[in-house]
């Protein structure tokens, strides 16, 4: 038997697959690709999380945006970050050319043009549907994180937002936990210490500089009403699945932002998605474009965590998918966790580069048909070698595979194009109102205003003044209770844009968990 024969039966058997799938494009051997031999990956396993990695200019963006496309065409919807703004034109048709057709005439496949339905999100101001969270939905944890806190003032800011969960003060945005730390510092100082403990004025005079080194990066977009509901996230329109575009031009040198945005969001999907187990196909598929923003600089804390929730979210039916340069810069730990890996042509320049390629290899299954280091070198643009998780859960052979072209525009959208779908959209409208309710700023100065009026009216004689001493406790416990009943009238959830919550716990990033009472 040739070699051929055995690489055609090879690839026909792994990627086969009994239930839905997406195509990727065609097995190559031998510099040629074997025509009917069609790289797959099923859809029961894309939650099972991936890895899209090669060097600048071999093709990572445009098989994000091929994958991305058949994950919509399927049904699953999708959340990829645009970070250098070229994947906006996945939202108008592409355009057929001559290279396209050579592409595809040797893969032995047609080639359509596409038209997806399509979101544009921003958490900067970038035009589109604004994503934001309150800070009570945020956390202690990383919100201690993205003010670059060490563990005392950490300890600090899980004590504040204790304080105000205990006393129902909806902590919505910035300007509410700076009044929040002044207060504790200050009016509050007694109060808090009685029942939480002393807070050194150090600690929360670092805390009120980070927070005002944050608003300089425009952080003030990123917390406040109205939360973003991660339902519309998860959409369909006409049987595909939408496309939500995350643009984040303006945030390349904020990746403390960015990286704790997406630690929040993973976060909110984990706590508030039902268990699904074995899935016929994602409910959700994020990429994570410049996936080394997630990881520079964290704590190995937060890598923890990171790795804890990759290894469970998939359960909720969702798949998560980096896209880098190089595998390496990925954790050791996550990596482990992907399941697809579609790796382009790694660059040798240097002993460093030979090295680092010798050790991308090896996380790849063995294969008779390739010198993984070699072939690595040798991609051309377009061009990867794969292995997926078959409908077993078990990897697929290796394969260098020439991909599909993208269906949709290989391109950015002109302004007018951009303006043109979000004035159209759904959501943009509903979440772009800028909404400031009474909360924790506001409920904290109008406390310290009633003490203090409290304090004149206890001045004009010796007489009187015993008299309200002896009086002050029943009183002082009377006002407080009028306060904090006045507070459960507004209840904490409904400030926070949610309803009918009853218990508040933190969950595994330290965010904000809700129960609901039937």
């Amino acid at each position: 038997m040739s070699d051929t024969t055995k690489f055609i039966e090879a690839i026909n058997a792994g990627y086969t697959f009994s239930a839905g799938s997406i195509t990727l494009g065609g097995a190559v051997l031998d510099g040629s690709v074997v025509k009917g031999t069609f790289v797959k990956a099923p859809l029961s396993t894309m939650n099972r999380h991936g890895l899209i990695a090669g060097a600048t200019g071999t093709g990572k963006t445009k098989t994000l945006q091929k994958v991305v496309e058949e994950l919509s065409k399927n049904g699953v919807p999708t959340l990829i970050m645009d970070i250098k703004g070229d994947l906006s034109g996945i939202s108008q048709p592409g355009v057929e050319n001559p290279k396209i057709t050579d592409r595809h005439t040797k893969i032995g496949l047609p080639w359509t043009t596409a038209a997806l339905p399509v979101e544009f999100v921003t958490i900067s101001g970038e035009k589109g549907a604004r994503m934001r969270a309150t800070l009570t939905e945020f956390g202690p944890v990383l919100f201690s994180k993205i003010l670059e806190l060490n563990d005392t003032q950490g300890g600090v800011v899980s004590l504040i937002f204790k304080y105000c969960d205990d006393n129902k003060l909806p902590l919505l945005d910035l300007k509410d936990f700076k009044q929040a730390v002044q207060y504790v510092t200050n009016e509050g100082k007694d109060e808090v210490e009685k029942d939480y403990g002393s807070i050194s004025t150090a600690s929360t005079g670092t805390i009120i500089r980070k927070i005002i080194e944050l608003e300089q990066q425009g952080a003030e977009l990123i917390f406040g009403e109205k939360s973003f509901e991660i339902e519309d996230l998860i959409r369909t329109k006409d049987g595909k699945g939408y496309v939500n575009v995350l643009r984040l031009t303006d945030m390349q040198t904020k990746p403390k932002l960015f990286s704790t945005f997406m630690m929040s969001l993973l976060g909110e999907l984990y706590e508030k998605l039902p268990e699904e187990g074995d899935v016929i196909k994602p409910k959700l598929c994020i990429f994570i474009d410049e996936a080394h923003l997630m990881f520079d600089q964290a704590s190995q804390t937060l890598l923890n965590q990171m790795e804890t929730i990759i290894k469970l979210i998939r359960s909720k039916g969702v798949g998560i998918y980096f896209i880098t340069q190089n595998p390496m810069d990925i954790p050791a730990s996550i990596l482990g966790q992907l399941g697809l890996k579609i790796q382009h042509a790694l660059r040798a320049f240097t002993a460093i580069d030979r090295k680092a390629i010798k050790v991308a290899s090896q996380n790849y299954p063995l294969t008779d048909f390739y010198t993984v280091d070699e072939l690595l070198t040798t991609l051309g643009m377009g061009e990867a070698i794969i292995t997926v998780l078959n409908e077993k859960g078990n990897p697929t052979p290796l394969v260098h595979c020439m991909m599909c072209a993208p269906e949709t525009r290989m391109d950015t959208i002109t302004d007018g194009e951009l303006d043109a779908i979000v004035s159209k959209s759904e959501i943009a409208s509903k979440y772009n109102e800028v909404i400031d309710r009474d909360s924790a700023s506001e409920m904290l100065k109008r406390k310290i205003e009633t003490a203090a009026q409290q304090t004149q009216t206890n001045q004009p004689t010796e007489q009187s003044n015993n008299q309200k001493t002896q009086e002050s406790p029943s009183e002082s416990k009377k006002d407080d209770s009028n306060f904090i009943e006045d507070l459960s009238k507004n209840t904490m959830v409904r400030q926070v844009g949610k309803s009918l919550v009853t218990e508040v716990t933190r969950g595994i990033f330290g965010m904000l968990g809700i129960k609901m009472k039937r």
